[in-house]
Order: structure tokens, then C-alpha cells, then sequence
């Protein structure tokens, strides 16, 4: 998505020199969010961009992975030869986090790439067990597959929550009996042990019917291959760009999933692996390459991100790292709810849970920086609008 979109935008601010894209992948680019869910349900063939290429002048070329990086001769490295470049844009995305112990092992499936869901929508049809390893949003999502597809699913979580590190407790807590409520098993606490032909093996001895093991535990970016070149990573593993995503060294951008940058809004570096950040990081890089870094825009987005998962449409804008309040909206046991996070009065992240209008109007909210009317607020049935002060 990053990288596709970059190379779009280019030609929309009026570049006009050459522009080469490479991708690992043998596939023509596609889109993520389907992956886990129309794609692997068999309900679509692929999710590839419908973007004509050739009309804009982008030179695609497929199944060339980056291997390495010579910025002082301005050259890329790959399988296939180096590449020069002016202008480099990193868009390596990120790869997931594997379980230990399994490579190797066909009843071992991840969730990242075309290939993988492909792979794994055969397993879900013959309708084998599933142990998901992972509560995590991706976790979420896969089990709600597996139980659509007629699986029997059991998810295991080494912590003691769903979306550990994602949600506080008290919002997890309540997300958590979604679960059973779809007929997938929830195991918090469990660690996985091995994996066997069959069979997924916790750290208590417990062992549990397997056909598939779908592991959703995570993801790093991918920038393994930048090694030794110069490009300043952080200890996240994500290439450290500043306000207009220029990575460390001249003439280097980076963005999407393998890219940190400084939000003057919320006070941190964020590394956002969401759909949204791909999106709309591109428009500034190229208007960086474009415009000039003199008038070219910063980047400070509000993040965003949205899920599908057991019948329910879950959104989420903002951060909420450092929010001082939390405030609910409706009852987290009914069917659509929301929750406020404030800091010093101030919105700064929303979750809503089947209120699309709460998170719209939370958004444009947040990026203002209004202060909300707590008791408001707290009222479902005022629009979130209509409680700023």
C-alpha cells in the first residue's frame, strides 16, 4: 500500500522523472484488510489495486526484493542487481513475528501475504480445528474466519488479556467474552509450548486438537536488509524518519508500517502498522520529494485503524498512551458502545464499538484538540459533537 501509493502520488504533485517500483512479492500489489477476510473465506479471488500502471508511467517490476542499501553511490541492492536511485522511498512494510520452534511444520500457518491466505483457506473449508496463538486484533480476526467457515477454535494468549498492549484492561475485559459468544474457546494465560503434527502443546501439558495453528503474535518492520547502511533504526526495529518521513540519510524516505516518526501532537515517536498510515503517509513524502522539504507538509496524523470481527465493526482513532481520563459511552455489554480518552480535558483517542458516527466525529474532534463536557460525553445520546466546550 505505501509503496503503491507513493509512486501515485508522485505523478499527482507533478513528478516527472522516472519512478520504479520494486516488490518482493511475485504478485501484482493488493490490499491487506481482505486478506483475513473476504480472501480467506473464499468469497474473493485477491484484493490487487486497481491502479494502470503503464498509464502513469510507473515502472513495476515484481519479484525483485531489496537486499541491501550503498547510499553513499546511491545504490539499491537486490537479487537481481543494484538499482540507482535519486530519490529512495522505503516501504518494506513489516513482517509478522514467527512462533518458535515450528519452521518447517505445514500445520503452521501465518497471515501476512497473499500467499499465506491462500494457503490457509483450504484448511478453514475442510473445517479442521483451529488454535489461533494470539489475541490480538489479527487473532480476533482470524478466529472470527475460522468460526464463519465452521471450525472449531481455540485461541491461546500467553497474557492475561485480550489486545495485551493494544487495550487497558478494563476495555479489553470487555471485548473478551466476544469470544465465547461466537463459540471459539479463549485461553488467557496459556503458553505454547511445541507444536506437533496435530496438536498444539501448552506450557502446563495441556494438549489441544489442531489441524491448523494460525500464529498472530505480532509484527516487526521489515528492515532486516538495511543492516550496515547507514540508516539510523530504532529499537523497534523501524527506520527513524523525522517529521517528513526523511529517514537518516540524504535523499531516503520512509513510510508505512517500517517507518517511526516524532508526533508533535501526542509528544512520542509512533509506529502506527495500521492501513491508514499507508495511506496517507505517501502524500506527504511525495510532496516532500516534489515540493521541497522548505514547503513540503509535516506528517502528524491522527492514527486509525478498524476491525471486523465477531459481528461487530470496531474503529479506533488516536493514541492514548498518555491520556489522564477514560470515559465510557453506552454499555460495553450491549452491542455498540464507545469509550474517550482525554488528556487534561482534551480528546485524544476514541474506540467505538458499532458507533461509526462516534468515531467520525471523534476523529475530526481529536485532530482539533477539543475539550469535551465530561457529562456529555459520557451521554450516548448526545453526539459527540455537541459535548465539546
Amino acid at each position: 500500500m505505501a509503496g503503491v501509493q507513493t509512486a501515485v502520488a508522485l505523478r499527482e504533485y507533478g513528478w516527472t522523472g522516472t519512478v520504479t517500483v520494486l516488490g518482493a512479492e511475485p504478485h501484482p500489489p493488493y490490499d491487506r484488510p481482505p486478506l483475513s477476510k473476504a480472501v480467506l473465506l473464499g468469497k474473493a479471488e485477491g484484493s490487487a489495486f486497481e491502479v494502470d500502471f503503464a498509464s502513469l508511467g510507473i515502472d513495476l517490476q515484481l519479484g525483485r526484493e531489496a537486499t541491501g542499501l550503498r547510499a553513499a553511490e546511491r545504490l539499491l541492492d537486490t537479487a537481481g542487481g543494484p538499482v540507482p536511485y535519486d530519490v529512495l522511498v522505503i516501504a518494506t512494510g513489516a513482517e509478522p513475528v514467527r512462533l518458535p520452534g515450528c519452521e518447517g511444520l505445514s500445520n503452521v500457518h501465518l497471515l501476512r501475504t497473499l500467499d499465506d491466505a491462500v494457503r490457509l483457506r483450504p484448511v478453514l473449508a475442510a473445517q479442521h480445528d483451529v488454535v489461533a496463538v494470539g489475541a490480538g486484533w489479527i487473532g480476533a480476526e482470524v478466529a472470527t474466519a475460522a468460526r464463519e467457515a465452521g471450525c472449531e477454535v481455540t485461541v491461546v494468549e500467553a497474557a492475561d488479556r485480550v489486545l495485551a498492549g493494544a487495550m487497558p484492561a478494563e476495555v479489553a475485559d470487555r471485548m473478551a467474552p466476544w469470544y465465547a459468544e461466537s463459540g471459539a474457546r479463549l485461553m488467557l494465560g496459556a503458553r505454547v509450548s511445541t507444536v506437533e503434527p496435530g496438536a498444539v502443546v501448552l506450557a502446563d501439558g495441556t494438549r489441544l486438537p489442531a489441524g491448523a495453528v494460525v500464529v498472530g503474535i505480532g509484527a516487526r518492520p521489515a528492515t532486516g536488509w538495511l543492516e550496515g547502511s547507514g540508516i539510523e533504526l530504532g529499537e523497534d526495529r523501524a527506520v527513524v524518519a523525522d517529521e517528513r518521513l526523511r529517514a537518516s540519510l540524504p535523499g531516503v524516505y520512509a513510510v508505512g508500517d517500517c517507518a517511526s516518526f516524532p508526533s508533535a501532537r501526542y509528544g512520542e515517536r509512533l509506529l502506527v502498522h495500521h492501513w491508514d498510515n499507508a495511506m496517507q503517509g505517501p502524500r506527504t513524502v511525495a510532496a516532500n520529494i516534489v515540493l521541497g522539504t522548505a514547503e513540503g507538509p509535516v506528517y502528524d496524523p491522527v492514527p486509525y485503524f478498524w476491525s471486523e470481527q465477531f459481528g461487530r465493526f470496531v474503529q479506533y482513532a488516536g493514541h492514548h498512551a498518555g491520556a489522564d481520563e477514560l470515559l465510557w459511552r453506552g454499555d460495553p455489554s450491549s452491542a455498540a458502545w464507545s469509550v474517550c480518552w482525554l488528556r487534561e480535558g482534551a480528546l485524544v483517542a476514541l474506540l467505538a464499538v458499532g458507533r461509526p458516527r462516534d468515531l467520525a466525529q471523534g476523529r475530526k474532534l481529536i485532530e482539533k484538540g477539543a475539550v469535551l463536557d465530561r457529562a456529555k460525553a459520557a451521554d450516548a445520546s448526545v453526539p459527540l459533537k455537541s459535548a465539546v466546550l
